[in-house]
């Protein structure tokens, strides 16, 4: 297949791309900086210059393939506090990569979670503003679209992540002094290793079932303190509880995915696809050290 791919150049992208290339798929990966480019063709991949603003461009790109791979997001909103926004704007791509496929039985997977039936899980996943592009992705499935969703986890890990929660909380810590949780720190976060990530979506690509929702998942939750007090040992500070009253002045606008409680099994997609994660748990790769060199 001739796939496109948004965020090809991006933490998850640089694990998808090579392994969609290494079964024999063609790779056309967006680039919006030079830098972009030269990552996506290092890794063997054509590149597309353009963003997510250009909505026709991405029609023409996405008419243009078998398959799209929508991984693209502004997690820079997460530090500025625009995530709303972000989301605004990720719907609008998802929408114009949707049109353009619409119709034509061709695949589209993009990055989220439909409804569970778990009127807990469920609200937490509504409040997520990127909520409403992942319906969108799924209601594609309507038209024409062989949609498929994946639920990738909270903390998606390697020596290649930037801007995920680790770096994060530890970016906090330093400067802090202290690396904290919220009470107890007993929530839980699921992980997984970007590498194993990068394998659930070739099989995903070749595999899934129009309608499919996936959950690339390797560890169904690690608690905030485990990870936490694993920072502060690496840094050499304490690991402190934090009390909710202080939880925004503390964590800024990281605030609200602090206290996230959401435990996630991926039994279903190991079953469906025959995925076996391989790679390093978070805690080991933490333990590494990749994550505390540099500022």
């Amino acid at each position: 297949m001739r796939v496109f791919i948004t965020g090809a150049g991006g933490h998850i992208g640089s694990a998808v791309v090579p392994e969609l290339l290494q079964a024999g798929h063609e790779v056309v990966g967006l680039a919006r900086s030079d830098a972009s480019a030269d990552a996506i063709k290092s890794m063997g991949a054509e590149v597309r210059r353009g963003d997510l603003h250009d909505l026709d461009g991405l029609r023409e790109a996405a008419s243009a393939a078998d398959a799209v791979i929508h991984l693209a997001f502004d997690h820079d909103a997460l530090s500025t506090g625009n995530f709303a926004d972000a989301a605004g704007a990720d719907l609008a791509v998802v929408q114009a990569l949707g049109d353009a496929l619409a119709g034509t039985g061709k695949t589209l997977i993009g990055v989220g979670m439909g409804p569970t039936g778990d009127a807990a899980l469920d609200a937490v996943i509504s409040a997520n503003p990127r909520s409403t592009a992942a319906r969108t992705i799924a209601g594609f499935t309507e038209r024409g679209v062989r949609s498929l969703l994946v639920a990738i986890a909270p903390v998606t890990h390697s020596a290649r992540d930037r801007v995920g929660f680790l770096p994060r909380l530890i970016k906090i810590a330093r400067g802090a002094g202290v690396s904290g949780y919220v009470g107890d720190g007993a929530n839980r976060w699921p992980a997984a290793h970007a590498l194993d990530v990068g394998s659930l979506f070739r099989l995903a690509l070749d595999k899934a079932p129009a309608g499919a929702q996936l959950y690339a998942v390797a560890e169904p939750g690690v608690t905030v303190r485990e990870i936490a007090e694993t920072i502060g040992r690496r840094l050499g500070v304490p690991a402190v509880s934090i009390p909710a009253d202080r939880a925004a002045d503390h964590f800024k606008s990281f605030a609200p995915f602090i206290t996230l409680d959401i435990p996630l099994v991926s039994t279903s997609t190991r079953e469906l696809l025959g995925w076996e994660p391989v790679h390093p748990g978070l805690i080991t790769d933490l333990e590494e050290g990749h994550y505390f060199t540099g500022e």
